[in-house]
């Protein structure tokens, strides 16, 4: 709930900077190593936009894979299950570059009424 909620303190945030009186949507990205999960972030925005300015709001989440790179081989593909962060090719230590962020990628607001 509290990542939904502070999504959301964002958007209304936004749109009270350009005097919205409506959040249309909001684009999130996750990444499948960021410790939020998409599931349960879908049920907390449906209970905590009823009755604000996003009630009508179309959420859209994209979970972003987890990305590492080796300092030998390059980049690899592991799945969040991996948690031995080695090259499968040479052994050599990973360094993640993707899958551990989350952002806000856009808030579309509507501005009428």
């Amino acid at each position: 709930m509290a990542i939904a909620q502070s999504v959301f303190d964002i958007a209304f945030g936004e749109a009270s900077k350009h005097g919205a009186a409506k959040i249309r949507k909001i684009k999130l990205s996750i990444g499948e190593f960021s410790g939020a999960v998409k599931d349960s972030l879908d049920f907390a925005f449906e209970v905590l936009k009823k009755d604000t300015p996003a009630s009508n709001a179309e959420i859209e989440i994209e979970v972003i894979k987890l990305k590492a790179v080796c300092g030998e081989c390059g980049e690899v593909e592991c799945r969040l299950g991996d948690l031995k962060l080695s090259c499968q090719i040479c052994g050599c230590e990973l360094n993640i570059i993707a899958g551990r962020d989350m952002t806000v990628d856009y808030i579309d607001l509507d501005e009428g009424e």
